[in-house]
């Protein structure tokens, strides 16, 4: 099993690196300052860099890191990012034999329309699509694109890790709050976030299990959610709508 290294970088991102031995793997490395610290720091070979979408907070730093190590690059065949090596549709099954461990490629189209996660070891790395209490905004693919990406990644186990790229649970949750008031474990969450937060502690990774217990976008069919989005949209009946309705109210909230 790998070690995972948080690694902050620009404003609220993250970037995360995994380790074993002296192999490493980052994802999303919008930056290549602060992952080539790391790699000296740590003694580390970089092999391998995973890319979820385009934005050049998620890929920026990729040119910087091969021009120090010859890593194979996997990001989505789609979409515009010169350096991949490993185009990706979703669907594969990749093996990074140095690190022991296999991933699976899944396509969640939404936040834009190549973006890509990748599911192993108990581990996502979901880019930003689903965030702490939140997802991603729809630049590009549809509200039914999204809605269907996140119904896939909430049907993956419940321990599962959720590795997001952004520090935007506080944020998320004030939405949340919004929404479903009378979520107990929802107001719970809320105060341990704040504690983290106060404490500048990060709130990710999170679980599939938290999530779906707390986060609006992956509960489109509660009751309280359903009423909230229908005081905004009266015709919001099925879960789909009710999550249009939940991204627009967001996008201004």
């Amino acid at each position: 099993m790998f070690d995972v290294i948080r690694i902050p970088a620009f404003k609220d991102n993250y970037i995360w690196l995994l380790r074993k031995g002296a192999s490493a793997l980052v994802v999303d490395p919008g930056d290549a300052r602060p992952v080539l610290e790391v790699l000296e720091r740590e003694g580390l070979t970089l092999e391998f860099i995973l890319v979820t979408h385009h934005h050049a907070d998620h890929q920026g730093g990729v040119a910087g890191l091969l021009s120090r190590f010859p890593a194979r690059v996997f990001g989505p065949a789609t979409e515009s990012i010169t350096a991949i090596t490993q185009p990706l549709h979703g669907g594969e099954t990749i093996g990074l034999e140095s690190l022991g461990v296999e991933f699976q490629v899944l396509a969640v189209p939404g936040h834009t329309l190549g973006h890509i996660a990748y599911y192993g070891c108990g581990s996502l790395f979901c880019g930003d699509t689903l965030f702490g209490a939140g997802c991603g905004r729809l630049f590009e693919g549809s509200p039914a694109q999204m809605h269907h990406s996140l119904t896939r990644l909430a049907a993956l186990p419940d321990l599962t890790a959720v590795y997001c790229a952004h520090e935007y649970t506080e944020a998320n949750l004030r939405f949340a709050l919004a929404v479903e008031p009378g979520n107990s474990d929802l107001l719970k969450r809320v105060d341990e976030v704040a504690v983290a937060r106060a404490r500048g502690w990060a709130t990710v990774p999170s679980t599939i299990a938290l999530e779906k217990a707390t986060n609006p976008f992956l509960r489109c069919s509660e009751a309280e959610i359903v009423a909230s989005a229908q005081r905004r949209v009266a015709q919001a009946k099925n879960s789909l709508e009710v999550f249009t309705v939940l991204r627009e109210w967001k996008n201004g909230f």
